[in-house]
C-alpha cells in the first residue's frame, strides 16, 4: 500500500539525504519525495509517498525517522482527508496540423501551454497523479519528448496546521 508522510524538518544541508538514505536502507521504495520552505524560514515540509507492505512496516519508518535530530515532526496523511497534487511539466512535438488537437486535450485538462516553438510545445498541468496520467495518456499519440514531475504535495483540509498538535 501507499502511505503519505509529511514530514516537518529543520531547514539544514544534507537532512533530505538523511532522510531519503534512511527510507532507502530499510527497502522501501520512495515513489515521491518532494520538498520546500513552510511559512517559518527555519523548517522544511518534505511530502514521501512510500510503498509499504503494512502499517506495522511503515510505523519502524517512522519510527527511525524520529530519531533523526533534525525531524521536527512526521504526519501521516494517509487516509486523512486532504488535498494532494503534483505538477508537471510535459514536451510533446506539436507539428502545425496537430497544434489544435492539442489544445484542445490542453483545454479539457485545464492546462496551460507555458511555450511553443516550431517542433515542440511545453504544457504545465496541475493535479492528481491519475490527471496527469490521463493527460499523458492521450499525449502519447503526438510524441512525449520530455516529461518532468514534482511529485506529490499534500496538505490537510481545516483550521489545524501539520505543525500543530
Amino acid at each position: 500500500m501507499k502511505y503519505t508522510l509529511a514530514v516537518l524538518v529543520e531547514n539544514k544541508p544534507g537532512v533530505l539525504t538523511h532522510i531519503s538514505g534512511l527510507i532507502s536502507r530499510r527497502a522501501f521504495n520512495i515513489e515521491s519525495i518532494a520538498a520546500g520552505y513552510t511559512e517559518e524560514p527555519d523548517m522544511t515540509r518534505i511530502t514521501i509517498v512510500v510503498e509499504a507492505g503494512d502499517e506495522y512496516e511503515l510505523e519502524q519508518v517512522v519510527n527511525q525517522l524520529s530519531k533523526l535530530i533534525d525531524v521536527i515532526k512526521i504526519i501521516d496523511l494517509t487516509g486523512q482527508d486532504r488535498i494532494h497534487r503534483e505538477l508537471a511539466l510535459i514536451k510533446v512535438k506539436a507539428a502545425p496540423g496537430d497544434r489544435a488537437e492539442i489544445i484542445n486535450i490542453v483545454e479539457i485538462f485545464r492546462a496551460h501551454i507555458v511555450d511553443v516553438n516550431k517542433e515542440t510545445m511545453i504544457i504545465e498541468l496541475i493535479g492528481e497523479e491519475v490527471k496527469i496520467d490521463a493527460m499523458c495518456e492521450l499525449l502519447k499519440d503526438y510524441g512525449i519528448k520530455e516529461i518532468v514531475r514534482t511529485g506529490k504535495v499534500a496538505i490537510c483540509r481545516g483550521a489545524k496546521a501539520a505543525k500543530e498538535d
